[in-house]
Order: C-alpha cells, then sequence, then structure tokens
C-alpha cells in the first residue's frame, strides 16, 4: 500500500511540475520537483507506519539532505538563470508538440522516481543492527553530497565570470571529469545497497537497482547524451578538446602517450 500511495504521490507532483514550467515558460522547475518529490518519497518509505529506530531515522535523514541539497542547488539556478540547455533543446525539437510529449516525459520520470525510492525503504528497514558496512554507506554519501556540492558550485562560478564567456569549464573536477556532478549524483545513491544489504535481509539486494538505474539515466539517456550535444553544438571544437583529453563520467585522468 505505502508504494501505490508513494507512486501516485510522485505522479501527481510531476503533474504539478508540469503546470508551473508551462506557466512559468522554463522546463528547468521540474528537476526541481521533481528532486523534492523523490526526497519526500524517501523519507515516506524511512518513516512509513511509524517506523522508528536508528536506522530508519538515519535513512529518512540521508534522503532529507540530498533532496534540500540538491532541490536548493537546482532552484537557485532556475530561479536566476536562463532555461536548462537540455529542455531549451526539447523545446526546439519538438516543437509545437512541446507541451504534449512534456507532460508524457515527466510521467517517465515520475517511473524512475517511483522504481528509485524503494531503496530507501530498504535500507531503512535492513534489521541488523547498525555497523561498519552502515558507516562506510554514510562516507560514501557524505562524500557524493560534497563532491558534487564542490562541482555545481565551481561551474556556478565559472559561468557567473565574463571572460568566460563561450568558454568549457575545465577547472577543479571538471578538469578530471566532463560531468563530475554526474559522477557524485551516482556516487551517492551508491550508498543505498551499503545501508540495504546484510544476511538479515534477502531483499537488500534489491537496493542495488538505484544506482544501476541512476548510471543508466545519466551516462545513457537524460544526462550526459543531449547535454553533449548541445555542448559540441555551441562550443564546436573546444568541446572536442575537452573530449579527447577529459573522460565523460567516472574521475580518471586520460591516458595519453608521449
Amino acid at each position: 500500500m505505502i508504494a501505490l500511495v508513494v507512486s501516485a504521490g510522485i505522479s501527481l507532483a510531476m503533474m504539478l511540475a508540469w503546470v508551473v514550467q508551462r506557466r512559468t515558460g522554463n522546463a528547468g522547475w521540474v528537476d526541481v520537483v521533481w528532486t523534492l518529490a523523490l526526497g519526500a518519497a524517501g523519507v515516506a518509505y524511512a518513516l512509513a507506519g511509524g517506523a522508528g529506530g536508528a536506522r530508519a531515522w538515519l535513512a529518512a535523514a540521508l534522503a532529507a539532505v540530498w533532496a534540500l541539497r540538491l532541490g536548493g542547488y537546482i532552484l537557485r539556478r532556475t530561479r536566476h538563470g536562463a532555461e536548462d540547455v537540455r529542455y531549451a533543446r526539447l523545446r526546439a525539437t519538438w516543437g509545437r508538440e512541446f507541451q504534449r510529449r512534456m507532460f508524457a516525459f515527466l510521467q517517465v520520470q515520475a517511473a524512475a522516481a517511483a522504481i528509485l525510492a524503494p531503496a530507501i525503504w530498504l535500507a531503512a528497514r535492513n534489521p541488523a543492527p547498525l555497523g561498519g558496512r552502515d558507516w562506510l554507506g554514510v562516507a560514501v554519501f557524505l562524500i557524493a553530497i560534497l563532491g558534487e556540492n564542490a562541482a555545481d558550485e565551481q561551474l556556478l562560478r565559472f559561468r557567473r565570470d565574463p571572460a568566460n564567456g563561450g568558454q568549457v569549464c575545465a577547472e577543479g573536477l571538471w578538469a578530471w571529469s566532463r560531468h563530475p556532478n554526474y559522477f557524485f549524483e551516482w556516487l551517492g545513491w551508491c550508498a543505498w545497497p551499503l545501508l540495504a544489504i546484510s544476511a538479515a535481509q534477502p531483499l537488500g539486494w534489491l537496493a542495488l537497482v538505484a544506482p544501476a538505474l541512476m548510471y543508466w539515466l545519466l551516462v545513457h539517456v537524460s544526462g550526459i547524451p543531449p547535454l553533449e550535444t548541445e555542448m559540441l553544438r555551441s562550443r564546436g571544437a573546444a568541446y572536442r578538446a575537452y573530449q579527447a583529453r577529459t573522460y565523460a563520467f567516472f574521475p580518471f585522468p586520460k591516458w595519453r602517450p608521449e
């Protein structure tokens, strides 16, 4: 029952997101709503049925921290900047069909959130006492939050400098990965299996679905592909040179022969 209620709530939230983006003319708002809706779903799963205990409250706190950090950043970016280039490209590509197709697209996003959120339920319902693997999961989560925040702030500072207009950000974490924010976002979802898997919970392995799905979405669907297409269109040779020397996702230096 809780899964049905949470999934319906996420779907309704994305319907609201569709209304907001239509009235504002800025589809970036849908990312704000999606993030906060998924965070709220995670908290609801963690505390469903009056669940208490350190593990449930830990899972709820981590879900809330993730949503407030990422949702707050996207809110700030959306309020003070232009529409996200991914949505701007969809608006141009879909033309008069944009609103109809956008509604369906947002429901696909709702479905993705409904698949991600149960990992938090599994982490909260793990009957094993908190131990070393859990604290490793918390450490991974905190590294991910701090890393993504650093990448976001580095990119924001770069874009705010008029001298960088039309240039490619290759500073800080962006010198190690073309999309360090996406890498750390994925890394944060890797924390949930660490919290969920134990000998006392055979279904805990299902939490691996969350990082697997997030990797697929970021690397192959709605993250890197449309953004790279737009960057190649707008930055041309400079971005191709950046691609040649920097990996797209994992922050490892590219080996180059002497």
